[in-house]
């Protein structure tokens, strides 16, 4: 898909040896505990990994390198601001299963790893979808405004019983499952008998809830671009640090209470872009039904939609930040 196979291979590779140093640098498997200080170094390591690729994009990209790199980063960027409702939810995963802190970051690391697999797949899906049919744009379009919708409605203290969740029944069925945590093991042997433990039943949670947000993030990506290459590597770069991420946000989550509606905002404005964007689509629709739409076709430019999304993340945790502290006050 318009890059040669080597640089994906290579990439790859790259990522899974930066997964495994990832690894190696929150100590030793099971028995490290990552505080918030070592949480925000690492954020910042990989921060700044991405903004060297970035980098790497605005400097060797073979077709515009200066858009290229914009594209990345306002695909990185609304990936990354998505991925912290979803940290919210692992939070309280962790808590439901009785997980402690210090082996929360094996179950991250696997399931990292399994959602770099499964988001390639629906990236590239997505790609020859829409290369193939390109009114599928529009159809991201209206599912992103209804998902930005649902952000001011969604009543957090709603929060629905993970061990309901439909792979983790069907799992229970075909596979016997113990109810104690045998440390950092995902399987163990009781009586004879080969037993999953919770922290693997939390993975499979934690690998389905990634599906379900990932069904939102990467259409919001193929918003600020459609290629392949940009949207899979700002997606995958934003997902690498959420383990770090994780634990630096693990600590002040409660102060971030108004973020799901500038993620709301975030979402209904790029929903917006691609449906102006597909406007010929919706107003052919449109004379289908009898109806006479006339939406005006805008190509919002992507340093534009860069500095709307980063302003409105700013402003959202800005907000959550200062009405917290009024209330504590």
């Amino acid at each position: 898909m318009g890059m040669p196979l080597w640089i994906w291979i290579v990439f790859y590779v790259s990522v899974l040896l930066m997964l495994i140093a990832d690894l190696k640098m929150f100590g030793k498997r099971g028995q490290h505990e990552v505080n918030v200080s070592e949480a925000l170094k690492m954020t910042a390591v990989w921060i700044g990994v991405s903004m060297a690729f970035c980098a790497g994009i605005y400097l060797f990209y073979p077709v515009e390198p200066h858009e290229k790199a914009m594209e990345f980063l306002a695909g990185y960027l609304i990936e990354k601001s998505l991925s912290m409702d979803n940290l919210f939810v692992f939070l309280m995963l962790f808590s439901f299963f009785g997980i402690e802190r210090k082996y929360q970051h094996e179950i991250l690391f696997w399931g990292i790893f399994g959602a770099l697999v499964l988001r390639s797949i629906f990236i590239f899906a997505g790609a020859a979808m829409v290369e193939r049919f390109e009114w599928v744009l529009g159809l991201f379009g209206l599912f992103l405004l209804y998902t930005g919708g649902k952000m001011f409605v969604h009543n957090d203290t709603e929060q629905g019983d993970p061990s309901q969740n439909i792979i983790v029944r069907w799992f229970r069925r075909i596979y016997p499952v113990t109810d104690n945590i045998h440390g950092d093991r995902f399987f163990v042997t009781e009586d004879g008998k080969r037993l999953a433990t919770p922290l693997f039943v939390a993975l499979l949670v934690v690998e389905t809830t990634d599906v379900a947000f990932a069904v939102d993030s990467i259409p919001a990506v193929f918003s600020v671009s459609r290629d392949p290459f940009i949207v899979l590597t700002s997606n995958i770069f934003a997902i690498l640090g959420l383990r770090a991420l994780y634990f630096a946000l693990a600590a002040v989550a409660k102060y971030f209470a108004y973020l799901k509606y500038g993620l709301g905002i975030i979402l209904i404005f790029v929903g917006v872009k691609m449906l102006l964007a597909m406007n010929e689509y919706l107003n052919g629709f449109g004379n289908l039904l009898g109806l006479n739409f006339n939406i005006p076709h805008l190509e919002i430019p992507t340093l534009v939609s860069l500095a709307v999304i980063f302003g409105v993340l700013l402003m959202s945790m800005l907000s959550s930040v200062i009405i917290s502290h009024k209330n504590r006050t």
